[in-house]
């Protein structure tokens, strides 16, 4: 046994640190899409261009909402406003814009699947609600839920992406 000096057990070596991933920008960003892509369908008539370019500005601008809410309600009100925490904000609620390419691009490509305006929005909604499932099931598994809560935060989001589609087809 090893020397023991003060009567004091021996440190365990530090365990690895986990780099910390916030999920929610993208979760929130998949859900976002989703109203989205709602919204569109509930006009007369659209082009792909116009829902692509509605999916990623939207992004941007909640982006930039988000971010403009964090300035005023976290950093000024802690007196932590500075070039480095902005760039950390800007950074952080990123995801928001992430979430809204897959959509996108699912417009994007539905001419190549032969998709006509419905199935365009049938297949942008669809990934978007898998987008918002798969980053809360991925939240879940990286913050070491056990396997009950990662089928919880996954089944969660399942629900809300399904009352989207229940708003789609009752508006519709």
């Amino acid at each position: 046994m090893a020397d023991n000096v003060g009567g004091q057990e021996p440190r365990s070596p530090r365990p690895a640190v986990v780099a910390r991933v916030d999920y929610t920008g993208a979760v929130y960003g998949s859900l976002l899409a989703a109203s989205v892509v709602v919204g569109a369908g509930l006009l007369e008539s659209f082009s792909r261009l116009y829902l692509v370019l509605l999916l990623l500005g939207t992004g941007v601008v909640f982006w930039a909402a988000h971010v403009f809410a964090r300035l005023f309600g976290v950093r000024i009100a802690e007196g932590t406003l500075s070039r480095t925490t902005l760039r950390q904000d800007l950074v952080a609620e990123w995801p928001i814009v992430k979430a809204a390419v897959p959509p996108a691009l699912a417009v994007a490509l539905s001419p190549l699947l032969g998709l006509g305006p419905e199935g365009t929005l049938w297949l942008a909604l669809c990934v978007a609600i898998a987008g918002q499932v798969g980053w809360a099931t991925l939240a879940a598994l990286r913050a070491g839920a056990t396997g009950r809560l990662v089928l919880v935060a996954g089944a969660a989001n399942l629900l809300l992406g399904l009352l989207i589609v229940l708003l789609k087809v009752a508006l519709h």
